[in-house]
């Protein structure tokens, strides 16, 4: 199963963005770059990858932990950025901090199952909602407006109360346009 932990945002905020996100879409160029899916809006906090199925009781028993060792938080979603000319992302405002600890034990409890972790950096805590098209290095589409189209958007404050463990299911291969299906497979209530 292709699997990672993350943090999802209430409907009432995801509605909140959706709206943001529809007005960036009627800035030209909007149709080079690829929107993601509202289903999909996460906040990744640890990315596992393939994992094997007499993994998961333990992984589950990690993540627990965590969540457990965790407090509630608030948060809001705020702001923009992009990373080069291939992601445009939505930013936080609010204990952004514990959001970070959260993504560390995640990623330690993978680590400590045995799922092979990426090279540890910063956690930079970041919603995507465009990809540039292109493969190439550069894109065609400059994100630059997208960006300054989320200057001033701040949403609703929310509180981070869980840790999810989520599977991405890929997408069919030569359809273009299909994007993966995520399913929260379990979740743990921070501080609990």
């Amino acid at each position: 199963m292709r699997l990672f932990a993350a943090v999802l945002p209430p409907d009432a905020v995801v509605a909140e963005l959706a709206a943001r996100v529809k007005a960036l879409q009627t800035l030209p160029g909007a149709d080079g770059l690829r929107w993601t899916e509202r289903e999909g809006w996460h906040f990744t906090l640890a990315f596992y990858g393939e994992v094997a199925e007499e993994v998961l009781p333990e992984l589950h028993t990690r993540l627990a932990r965590a969540a457990h060792r965790h407090r509630a938080h608030e948060l809001r979603l705020a702001g923009g950025g992009r990373f080069d000319d291939r992601v445009v992302w939505v930013g936080v405002d609010g204990d952004s901090e514990a959001l970070r600890r959260l993504a560390d034990s995640a990623e330690a409890g993978g680590r400590r199952v045995g799922v092979p972790m990426d090279r540890h950096r910063p956690y930079h805590p970041h919603l995507t909602i465009a990809r540039a098209r292109s493969s190439r290095r550069r894109s065609a589409t400059s994100l630059v407006p997208y960006v300054d189209g989320l200057t001033d958007f701040a949403g609703r404050e929310w509180t981070v109360g869980e840790l999810c463990l989520v599977r991405s299911h890929p997408p069919a291969p030569g359809v273009p346009g299909r994007q993966p299906r995520y399913e929260v497979v379990a979740a743990w209530p921070l501080g609990h």
